[in-house]
C-alpha cells in the first residue's frame, strides 16, 4: 500500500507542477508579446496554483500516515511539514473555494473574482 501511496502522489504532485507550469508560460507568452492580464489568466493561475497545493497536501498526508505515530513529534522531520500544508490550505491561497470559483467561470455562472 505504501508503495502505490507513494507513487499515485509523487505522480500527483509532478502533474499538478506541469500543469502549473504550463498555463504560466502560456500566459507568460501572450504577456510578452503584449497582451494583458485577463480574468481568464488570473483564473487559470488560481486554480492550477490550488491544485497544486492541494496535490501537496495529498503527497504530505500520504507520508505522515506511512510513518506512523512518530511522525506526531516535534522531532520527526514531517510534524512541521504536516502542520505547514495543512496552514497553507486553510489560508486564502489554498482554499477549497477556489475551485468553486474557477468551476462558476468555466460554466459561465455567476462567479465571485475577488480572490482571483
Amino acid at each position: 500500500m505504501v508503495q502505490t501511496n507513494l507513487a499515485q502522489a509523487e505522480i500527483g504532485i509532478r502533474s499538478a507542477r506541469a500543469y502549473l507550469v504550463q498555463e504560466l508560460a502560456k500566459i507568460w507568452k501572450e504577456i510578452s508579446a503584449g497582451g494583458a492580464l485577463t480574468i481568464e489568466h488570473r483564473i487559470m493561475i488560481r486554480g492550477a496554483s490550488t491544485n497544486a497545493i492541494h496535490k501537496g497536501r495529498e503527497a504530505v498526508d500520504m507520508a505522515y500516515n506511512a510513518a506512523g505515530a512518530t511522525a506526531i513529534f516535534e522531532s520527526h522531520p514531517l510534524e512541521r511539514r504536516f502542520r505547514d500544508i495543512h496552514t497553507v490550505t486553510q489560508q486564502l491561497q489554498g482554499r477549497l473555494s477556489h475551485f468553486e470559483t474557477v468551476g462558476a467561470w468555466m460554466m459561465g455562472a455567476d462567479a465571485d473574482l475577488t480572490w482571483v
